[in-house]
This record gives structure tokens, sequence and C-alpha cells, in this order.
């Protein structure tokens, strides 16, 4: 892990197209700025754990079906 020490308006650059800027330092708790391209996806970690939670769950659950009536029940060819 990188640590780094910026301070109100200093910026961290992540490659050439991702910044995070400290807007605003207010006791224990900093606010940050970040400016990515669209394609990338920015989350806090709360809830980046909880959209792989439930992606997880999707992709085990059992795919529910409705039954199909094509009209044919009870009916003899």
């Amino acid at each position: 892990m990188l640590i780094l020490s910026r301070k109100i308006n200093e910026k961290i650059m992540i490659g050439d197209e991702i910044s995070v800027s400290i807007i605003e330092i207010r006791g224990d708790q900093v606010r940050l700025g970040v400016e990515a391209p669209k394609a990338v996806k920015v989350f806090r970690r709360e809830v980046f754990d909880a959209i792989k939670a439930e992606n997880k769950a999707a992709a085990e659950s059992k795919p529910v079906f409705p039954e199909f009536d094509f009209g044919a029940r009870g009916k003899t060819f």
C-alpha cells in the first residue's frame, strides 16, 4: 500500500486519467473528489462489497421459469 500525505486542493494521479482530490478535511473525515472516465466505476468500499455479494447471490440462485402453456394441455393430436 502506498501512503501519501496531501493537503486540501492537492491531487493524487492514478494512471493518466484518474485523479483524486482532497476537497475538505473536517475532524476525522476527509472529503475526496474523484475524476475518472465514465467507463471507470467508482464506489465506496461498502457499496462495492454489497454489489459483489448481490451478484454472487444472483449467480448462485436457481432461475425461476414460469410454466408455459402452449394450448396443448389435455389435447391429443
